[in-house]
């Protein structure tokens, strides 16, 4: 093989380093950035832009590619707190941060470790918050706490170019004996409910009961009230109709005495006996009239005159037989 032919393969070699090199070069300035991702892209040390979704290229050895910025929501859970409230409770809280990225090049530039950053200032914000509140307020009040401390944190980290969406209390654990005592409570508060109640519902069974006796008195008032206009209202028709039966007898008979032309005793017999038959009865009251005297006494004289006349035949009889027997 001679010098020439030498030649020919170190350069075709070279070549092929140099070309391979070109390749080498030509792929390592390709980036492709994920969907929801940013890429920060300094060059010479200094930032030169940001890389958006898709391929994007850079120069080798000059260009440099800081971090790839993740612009979904995220979530951290912070560990337990220690918390002290306005009347000196001691608890654990522990914190559920949900936020985004809204400005990359501030998230990479502004704060060096952001999350932490982010749990430190929960819990000093929290501890300020729950130090205004009282235990039972604290406990009762996690959408005011969680409202409070979003917009703290949200103000605090605009400037990191972070957003805060939601934040939310996990847990909040009291000391043991302060459970104890709440159950406690609880306890007495379901008892005296139940007292309550059950004397409610006596309460309204008992008027209840008065109700219903009232009503019934008052049925049988309204029962016995109309059984007596009734049983009134029957007795009168009663004497209404014996009196009209005895009127209309009365009637009958004088029509009958009429019609038979009487003497003056018989008419004055017949007058006497219609009297006494309305005397008997209980409810009549007898009222009579002037034209009674004459009739009183016209009778009287009758009846005189019938008694002469009935002891004089009785005289008659025995002096014809004394006749007879001297």
């Amino acid at each position: 093989m001679g010098l020439g032919e030498l030649g020919g393969y170190v350069n075709v070699l070279l070549l092929g380093v140099l070309g391979l090199f070109v390749l080498i070069l030509a792929l390592s300035s390709i980036r492709i950035v994920h969907q929801a991702k940013v890429g920060i892209v300094e060059r010479l040390g200094r930032f030169h832009g940001k890389m958006e979704t898709g391929i994007n290229f850079i120069i080798p050895f000059i260009d440099q590619i800081r971090a790839i910025i993740d612009l979904r929501e995220q979530v951290s859970d912070f560990p337990p707190q220690p918390v002290i409230t306005r009347d000196n409770v001691t608890m654990q809280i522990d914190t559920v941060v949900y936020f985004q990225v809204t400005d990359p090049v501030k998230y990479t530039y502004e704060i060096a470790n952001p999350r932490a950053a982010i749990e430190f200032l929960t819990a000093t914000t929290l501890r300020n918050i729950v130090g205004e509140l009282d235990l039972d307020a604290t406990l009762t009040s996690r959408d005011v706490v969680n409202a409070k401390l979003r917009t703290i944190l949200d103000e605090a980290t605009d400037k990191w170019g972070i957003r805060v969406n939601r934040v939310e209390l996990k847990n909040i654990a009291p000391p043991r004996d302060i459970l104890d005592a709440m159950e406690k409570q609880m306890r007495a508060e379901r008892e005296r409910r139940q007292a309550i109640l059950l004397a409610e519902g006596e309460k309204r069974s008992m008027i209840l009961q008065a109700e219903g006796q009232k009503e019934s008195a008052i049925r049988k008032a309204e029962g016995l009230r109309e059984s007596q206009i009734l049983e009134a209202e029957g007795q009168a028709k009663a004497i209404v109709a014996v009196q009209e039966a005895r009127a209309k007898g009365i009637k009958m008979v004088y029509e009958a005495i009429k019609a038979a032309d009487p003497t003056k005793e018989v008419v004055a017999i017949r007058s006497m006996e219609a009297l006494e038959k309305v005397a008997e009865s209980p409810s009549a009251k007898l009222i009579i009239p002037a034209e009674a005297a004459g009739i009183l006494g016209a009778l009287a004289g009758a009846r005189e005159a019938l008694s002469e006349i009935s002891t004089a035949g009785r005289g008659g009889s025995g002096s014809p037989k004394g006749q007879k027997d001297g």
